[in-house]
């Protein structure tokens, strides 16, 4: 391939894949943002995790139509709905004047992220020549990751701004409504990717689809050269020939008894990627820092470092996954994440807590609390239940997580690298592989709808994880919650030790006959 076709597909892979980094971007800013609309709108636990999951639940709702929808449409066009979507989710998150429509414009960027999560692959694949196609693809996967930095970083970066005397900063309300900034600051991003995606040919493959062949032959000439582009076209047609000629598969015939042994280990990878908590992590990092006592301030840096890992172990992940394996990846990092729950766990469990006088005069309670000035306790249900008498009903509903994280007395050297390592380790195993996976365990007959089935789980587990950690926090307690995300880390250890094959350097042929009894 000339090197100027090359620079030519790589442009366009990097425009469409401006949607992964708005994914990333939407579903990991509001991680800063929870503490404030939590305060703001008085939010129960579980309000706050809806805020935070909802995005989740419409995304894999859009994830289940976006394909069709693309099929009928265009790739291109489906994508531009998606940046509309971004941006009208961004404007209208940042001027919500309550819960409701905080979370209903939160919904509405849901709908972006899905599409963008499948379409944006989707398209780079069938666009790439084959020789480019693996290192384009991956591209999407690294701009999520990306986005995720991203929006740590620019909830530090305006929180930072709200404390400065420049008069702007006060008209434009940063100072009071920095939440909101965080929220909207993606109206930018999606603009950019809306008009990007003018400058984006229509996907060579859809057009054949809907008779256009003359313009399928100018796009791939553009991407791949003359000299390829009839090759590159005689292959799609027939691969559309082939899949014209062949019955469409159904959901039933994943239960097939020939298919139970790739469909557990889907179902197994599907779950064990976020039941661990990665997404509690992603989505509720500065309130976890401050639990360990860390200033507001102090626990949005720490933050960028979570996103700093997790870019730079997914690039490590994509250099080593053909070289060392899927397994030793997969065994490696779930063993590390299980070190690091297991670390995290004794970490918040040997806690103390002492509320000093210097707390209590900063958090202005109007409350004596003469009685437990200075004293140290061992458990954080035995400093409740101390306090919680001494202080108004309203101010303790209020104050009670400033109060604790006041008096919170622990290792924070020991918990920031228990995240972080957690972190690397989920980057560098089991986030990434499991879609590697997904695409070399089923057989190409049922793949497509495999790998919708146990991403709709993903999904479901993921969402439900989000919505639940807040409540976990203030009813289990952190040390207890990372107990038991090391605990299914560790059944999912064993279950990778002990059936989850090798696919490194096997054809598909060859992993259906190993994997795909007959019936």
């Amino acid at each position: 391939m000339k090197q100027s076709n090359s620079n030519v597909v790589f442009l366009i892979a990097l425009i469409v894949a401006l949607g992964g980094l708005l994914m990333g971007f939407d579903a990991s800013v509001i991680s800063g943002v929870v503490g404030f609309i939590e305060e703001e709108f008085e939010l129960t636990k579980l309000q706050l995790g809806w805020s935070v999951a909802s995005l989740t639940l419409t995304s894999t709702l859009a994830m289940m139509v976006a394909g069709p929808l693309s099929d009928r449409f265009g790739r291109r066009a489906v994508l531009r709905v998606a940046a509309i979507l971004y941006a009208i989710s961004a404007i209208a998150s940042a001027l919500a004047p309550d819960f409701v429509s905080l979370v209903i414009a939160r919904m509405i960027g849901g709908f972006g992220v899905g599409a963008s999560l499948i379409l944006a692959p989707l398209y780079i694949a069938e666009i790439s020549p084959k020789e480019l196609r693996g290192r384009l693809v991956s591209f999407n996967q690294l701009n999520i990751v990306i986005g995720i930095s991203l929006a740590f970083f620019s909830n530090y970066w305006i929180l930072q701004l709200g404390k400065s005397d420049a008069s702007w900063i006060a008209d434009l309300g940063i100072d009071k409504h920095n939440w909101r900034w965080m929220l909207g600051l993606e109206t930018l991003p999606a603009i950019l990717y809306f008009f990007g995606l003018f400058l984006v040919p229509r996907s060579p493959r859809w057009l054949i689809m809907n008779g256009q062949e003359e313009e399928a032959q100018k796009v791939m000439a553009r991407v791949a050269g003359n000299e390829r582009a009839l090759e590159e076209l005689d292959r799609i047609k027939k691969n559309i020939q082939d899949d014209e000629g062949k019955d469409k598969a159904s959901i039933g015939e994943l239960f097939r008894p020939a298919l139970k042994l790739v469909l557990s280990i889907g179902i197994v990878v599907a779950i064990l990627q976020q039941i661990t908590g990665i997404n509690s992590v992603f989505f509720y990092a500065p309130m976890i820092f401050e639990q360990s006592g860390l200033g507001t301030d102090a626990s949005f840096m720490q933050a960028i470092l979570v996103g700093l890992v997790n870019l730079g172990f997914t690039v490590l992940a994509i250099l080593f996954i053909d070289k060392l394996g899927r397994k030793p990846l997969l065994i490696g990092g779930v063993a590390g994440i299980v070190i690091s729950m297991f670390v995290l766990s004794y970490g918040f469990k040997s806690a103390t807590f002492n509320l000093k006088s210097e707390d209590i005069t900063s958090l202005a309670l109007e409350a004596d609390l003469s009685t437990v000035e200075g004293q140290v306790y061992t458990s954080a249900d035995a400093f409740k239940s101390a306090v919680e008498p001494l202080v108004a009903a309203d101010i303790w509903e209020e104050k009670s997580q400033d109060i604790i994280n006041s008096a919170i007395e622990l290792n924070t050297f020991l918990i920031l690298t228990a995240i972080l390592a957690f972190v690397a380790s989920f980057a560098i195993s089991i986030g990434p592989v499991m879609w590697v996976l997904f695409s070399e365990l089923f057989p190409n007959r049922i793949r497509g709808i495999a790998i919708s089935f146990v991403g709709l789980i993903n999904s479901a587990v993921s969402f439900t994880v989000q919505w639940v950690f807040p409540w976990e926090l203030e009813v289990l307690g952190s040390s207890t919650t990372f107990l038991i995300y090391g605990i299914f880390a560790l059944a999912g250890l064993i279950f990778i030790i002990r059936v989850v094959p090798e696919t490194k350097g096997r054809s598909l042929e060859e992993l259906e006959k190993l994997l795909v009894k007959k019936d």
